[in-house]
This record gives structure tokens, sequence and C-alpha cells, in this order.
């Protein structure tokens, strides 16, 4: 049974910290006496446990597989469902102990999950490569196919094929299966795909290097916050006290973003991009095995490869869409480098330091945030803002402008079993819940910091641990999910407070658990997130509504709220330097392209082509040439040749927005709507939310009248090129 959008409000979220709420609506209490009708993931496993579980999955999945490979191709149907739901239980199993080697506590759990996760990563790979499933997976969706066409079906038949197999388990085999490869030749081409997979988790493995640090003196970090501080570690070395910063992004950032002496900035940048020198050779051994790879299954590069799968279809198209941004943004990048460069000299001319005349790329966080400070029209004062958001405050008038927007209530389940005593878990249910079929899933929220926790280079991150699905019996399986973040612990002297930009980053996230939640398909394989839209960005705006901005606020000491001078100042700070925001993301997508696009397989040529695309597109410098390329880990993650997709979707969901919930950002029957129309479904029918019922709203009502773009207020305006992009793509979805 599929839950539907409700239409009522919910109460305040119950309990998030126990102080806050004390008391609870009938309604609440209401939901409050109903059992979910399937227990909570368990906590308990040991190291031997991670391992033989993960063993025992693979193998019944396994099982499946041959069972299937075994099907005669007249009965090849409906008979190869087993494998969807077969993959449904495999990740509900292994979700849990996967997750393990990004929050235990224990170096022996952690260890354990991550050798699971090699094994399960084998597994995937092995599947995907399977002549006998693709064959059968061939002939399912040809036996299929043809008897629901005949009797006007199409819609009906496209979902169901979608369920057959899982889109990144089919790829592989099925462009190899073009190219008519012999057994010596597919076997060749395998031991590729697994050389490929193991260099790839080698590269991650060294970003994930906690022992590499640098160390300033408390002088040298001048103009760093003391609670950002306070949390660096101290050692005595030669009679000074030197302050220890781990080469992890969330640590070095901050140097970056409020160190005063530009030694230390550029200490702190050469140091972290320097650390990552040592994947220089393995992206050179990547894509040599990835230009192999692709011109085996019959494409000129990897880059033609990888954009037949993504929104734009052609290397060429993307290209053309990152030439025509660079040249909308490119004049808007000069002149705020400019006002960036005049800046820093005054800035140096007033402390008496000399000045080079140069603007390099340590530079860039430190005076974007102090042009905030400093611009007569803004003089905005980020850590002064960060008083009004206290994590106590923000997260609960969060939890509850979703659940009031969505129609759910979230309910704490107190004394619960999780993988650490911060960790907290609620129970999802609709807002107006009578039985149990009216529950939602599953939320753990991990909110704060703490040694052993890894959230790569990110404030916060979204897992879904378990997914929705329809199980053989008929009854649900219901979803899952899990966030971390990186928040500050509350101190004697200070609570946990968050920046602006953690607030952000905070709704963008709540988005995520939110979509993985609010999906309710039949196959796993559709669940949540894994759809061609993403509600995390569209929330995002949430946080520039000056009626938001009030409902979360609340100064940590006076319990007064932002006032509307201080409101203003911060919703006109969002495009503050936009263009050389986004300049970066371009050199960071056309970096992706080129190495993708060209036979480049040695360090030095990679290394020139990242220095001087930095410089030539971002306008951004460094002293000397560096192999930054060693610390991009989206090359690796998933996302390679798909780096201008940020971009994109950027664009599409503040267009969205701007049409549909701008005029009254939370408005409860326009989320029951979005919910119903784009959530509900997940990735099961393709892109014809977007497609069909949404895009033709906004071309209508909206790309008419540009001038409505709330944001077309500012110079940059990339939306224009965005959608035309969108819409020149073939719009097929199977």
């Amino acid at each position: 049974m599929c839950f539907a959008p409700s239409r009522k409000k919910t109460a305040t979220t119950r309990s998030f910290f126990s102080t806050l709420f004390g008391t609870s609506s009938s309604s609440t209490l209401f939901v409050a006496e109903l059992k979910p009708p399937q227990p909570p993931p368990v906590w308990t496993h040991t190291p031997e446990d991670v391992l033989s579980l993960t063993k025992e999955a693979i193998e019944r999945d396994h099982k499946v597989q041959d069972q299937v490979a075994k099907l005669s191709d007249t009965k090849c149907n409906f008979n190869t469902s087993p494998l969807a739901c077969s993959w449904a239980a495999f990740e509900t199993i292994t979700g849990p102990l996967l997750f393990y080697q990004l929050v235990s506590q224990s170096k022996e759990l952690r260890d354990a999950s991550n050798e699971a996760a090699s094994l399960v990563q084998d597994h995937t790979l092995e599947s995907s490569l399977c002549t006998d499933i693709f064959n059968a997976k061939v002939m399912a969706r040809k036996n299929i196919r043809f008897p629901l066409i005949k009797h006007n079906l199409e819609e009906c038949c496209l979902m169901i094929l979608r369920g057959l197999d899982h889109p990144g388990r089919h790829k592989k085999r099925s462009e190899l299966y073009k190219v008519n490869v012999n057994e010596e030749q597919h076997k060749q081409w395998k031991e590729q795909w697994k050389a490929l997979s193991q260099v790839c988790v080698e590269f991650k493995k060294n970003l994930d290097n906690e022992n590499a640090f640098i160390s300033f003196t408390l002088k040298e970090l001048e103009g760093v916050p003391q609670d950002v501080i306070s949390h660096y570690k101290k050692h005595i070395e030669g009679g000074k006290e030197l302050y220890d910063v781990t080469l992890k992004l969330l640590d070095i950032s901050p140097l970056l973003k409020y160190a005063q002496n530009s030694e230390t900035r550029q200490q702190a940048y050469e140091s972290y991009e320097a650390h990552s020198e040592l994947n220089a050779p393995l992206l050179d051994h990547i894509l040599e095995l990835r230009h192999s790879l692709a011109t085996r299954m019959g494409h000129k590069s990897w880059a033609d490869y990888r954009t037949k799968w993504r929104r734009i279809k052609s290397r060429d198209k993307v290209e053309k869409f990152l030439t025509d941004l660079e040249q909308t943004l490119h004049p808007l990048g000069v002149q705020e480098h400019e006002k960036l460069l005049q800046l820093k000299a005054d800035e140096l001319k007033a402390r008496e330091e000399p000045f080079d005349g140069e603007f390099y790329i340590w530079d860039y966080q430190y005076y974007k945030h102090l042009y905030l400070e400093k611009s007569p029209h803004l003089r905005l004062d980020h850590n002064y803002i960060k008083e009004y958001f206290p994590a106590s405050a923000v997260i609960p008038a969060t939890l509850e402008i979703f659940q009031n927007f969505f129609g759910v209530s979230f309910q704490e389940i107190k004394g619960s079993q999780t993988w650490h005593p911060d960790v907290q878990l609620f129970a999802v249910w609709n807002a107006d819940a009578k039985v149990d079929l009216d529950f939602v899933g599953y939320c753990y929220l991990d909110l704060f910091q703490r040694a052993s926790k890894c959230v790569y280079d990110s404030d916060a991150a979204v897992q879904l641990l378990c997914p929705g699905y329809l199980l053989s019996n008929g009854k649900r399986a219901f979803p899952v999910v899990a966030m971390t973040t990186n928040l500050a612990k509350a101190t004697p002297n200070c609570p946990s407070l968050m920046l602006h930009s953690d607030v952000i980053q905070f709704f963008h996230e709540m988005g995520n658990v939110f979509h993985n939640l609010l999906s309710c398909t039949q196959f796993s394989y559709h669940h949540g997130t894994r759809a061609n839209f993403k509600v995390a960005k569209l929330v995002e705006n949430w946080c520039w509504e000056p009626k938001v901005l009030t409902k979360i606020s609340r100064h940590y000491k006076t319990n007064e709220v932002l006032s509307a001078e201080l409101i203003e100042k911060i919703v006109k700070s969002r495009y503050v330097n936009i263009g050389l925001d986004y300049l970066y993301q371009l050199f960071l997508a056309s970096f992706d392209l080129q190495v993708h696009t060209h036979q480049i397989y040695n360090s030095p040529d990679i290394t020139a082509l990242w220095n001087n695309l930095q410089e030539q597109i971002s306008l951004l410098k460094g002293r000397k040439s560096i192999a930054g390329q060693g610390s991009f880990k989206e090359l690796v993650i998933g996302f390679d040749v798909g780096c201008y997709m940020p971009i994109y979707a950027e664009a599409i969901a503040d267009d969205i927005y701007s049409t549909i919930f701008k005029d009254d950002p939370l408005n409860s029957k326009c989320g029951g709507h979005f919910w119903k129309i784009v959530l509900h479904p997940g990735g099961s029918q393709g892109s014809y939310p977007l497609n069909v019922i949404i895009i033709p709203y906004i071309t209508v009502t909206t790309l008419s009248k540009a001038n409505d773009f709330c944001y077309l207020e500012t110079p940059w305006a990339p939306t224009k090129t965005v959608w035309r992009h969108f819409q020149e793509e073939d719009q097929q979805i199977d």
C-alpha cells in the first residue's frame, strides 16, 4: 500500500532536544500510540558479524542470479523480477553494515565495514558484467514489451521494464553486447573494469588519511574565530605552543576564510593540495583504463560513453554548454576579481604590508568574506549572524517547516539502540496517521562532531540505509535514512552555533532526507533520490526567505529573532561574487570533460592542464604548479563527466521554485502536490514528472517572462543557457 500526501499540518517536533518541547497536540499523541509496522535496524554487530552477513547476502543474491541465468529465452519475462527483489533485500541487509565505516567508534568495526564494502563492490561489478544475466534481461524486455504495447499500455510497459533491472548493473554489459566480443575479449574487458574499480578505491582511501596535519602558532592563526581554534589539537615544540590543523577540508576551510596572515592561507592551501599529490599517478592510470574501456565499447572517449547516460546526451553538447556559460559569466567574474584585488591592496596598505599586485586562489575566500563585512551596502558579519542560529533552535524549527510543508510527523524514539549515544532516531508518520500503514519510515540524526566520524570533505551527508520497496507478499518495506553532520558541540561557554552557510547545508540535506522518506515505489532501484530531479537544491531557496529566516532564528543569549535589517542584508548577500563562484565550478567541469576526452596519461601534462584551466577559467592562480587534481574526488565517486550537473540542476531547481513556490514558500498544499507528483514516484517514471508536468508549466508561465526570475535581478543569468540545452535534448525516457 502506497502512502499518499496528507493535507493536514503537523504539530511541532515532539522532542528534538528534551528541553525544547514540553507539549504535544492530540494528533501527535494519537500518532505516538501507533507502533511502526517495521522495526529499525539493529546496531549490535561485531566485526565478524559484518563480514559474515555481507558474504551471506552476496551468496543469496548469487543464487537468484544463477536461477535467472538458466531461464530459456521464452521463459524470460516476469520470471526475471526476482533479481529486483533479491537486490532490494541485498541493499537492506548491507546498507547498515557498510555505514559503520563512516560512523563507528570502533576501528575494528570500521575496518570490517570497509572490507565488506570492497566485497559488495566486487559483487556488483561482477553482476553487471555477467553475460547470462544480461541476455535474460534483454529477452525479458522483448517478451514483456510487445504484448503491453499491443494493448496500448506503453506507460505501464516503461515502468515495468525499468523495474526489471538496476540501471547501473545494466550499462556496462549493454555496451559490450553491441560490439559482439568473444569470450577472451570479454575476460580482458572484465579485468579492466576490476582494475579500474580497485584504483578508484585506492584514490579515495588516500583522501581519507586522518593523520596528516600542519601546525601554526596562535599569531599565525590571527583572525580565525576562537570557537574554531578551540577544536584544534595543541602541542609544544621548541618552546612554542602550536595548533595542529588536519589536512581535511573541514579544518582547512576556516583558515582560508578567516586567517589574516597571507602566508598562513598559502601554506594551508598548498599543504592541502600537496598532500594528495600521491593520487596524481593513480589518476593517470584511471584515465588510461577508462579510455581503453570506452574504445572497446565503440566510443571515441570516456566522455562520449558517460554523456550517453547523462542529461545532456553528447560530449559536444556538454562542451558547448560549458563554453556558453563561461562566456556569460566571464565579464562578471572579471569585475568581481578587480573589486577583490582592490580590497586586498587597501587592506595590505592599511596594515603596512607589501603587495605584489596579484590575487591568489588562497586569497579568494578571505577577501570574499571581508567584502561582505566592508561593503557599504552590506556590512554583514557572518560570525555575528551565527549567534542567531544556535543548533538547538535551527534544527527543531527546520524539522517543523518540513513536517508542515509535506504533512508528516516526526516522533522521537527515546532510548533506542543506535551506533552512538549522540544519535537520535525518529519514526516518521503521516500527520493524520490512524493505522500502522500510515507509517513513512525511520530517520536517524547524527549531527555533532566526534573522532572517527567521516563525512568526507563536506559538512553533511545523507545515507539511504535501507530503501523502500514492495515485498513479494504485497507488504511494504519502509525506508531508513541517516543524516550525518559535523556541527560543533556545545561548550560550557557557548552553544553549538551555525553559520548561515551551515543552515543552507542543513536544509539541503534535510531535502535529501525527505526525498528518500517520501518516495513510495515498487522497486528499490527507483527509490528516493535515485530520480532525475533532486529536491535538495529546491529547498535551499527557503534559507533566503525572510519568513523562514525569522522562523528558524533565535539569538542564543536574548532569544530575539533576526531583525528585518539583518535579514535584508543576508538576502542581499546571496549573489555576492556569484560570477567567481560559478567560474570555479566551470573550471572543475571543464577539466573533468577534457581529461576524459583527450588521451592525457602522464601527471606533468595533467597537472599543467589543471593549473592552466584554473587560472584561465576561474581567474584564480597559485604561485607554483601543484597537482591539485589529486584531491578532485568527484572523478572517482561517480561524478566523472558529470561535474557540470550541479550548475544545471541548480538553475532548474531555482526556476521551479520561482514559478511554483516563491509567492507562498511554505504553502502545504503546494508541498502535498509536489510530494504526490515528484517525490512519491521516485525514479519509477524516469523523467516523466519533470518533463511532462513541471517543465511545460515553467516554460509557459516563466520562460516567457524572464524578468520574473527572482535571481535575474543580478547580473548572473545562466538559466537561459540551461533551459536551451535542456529543451534541445531527446526527451525519450526508455
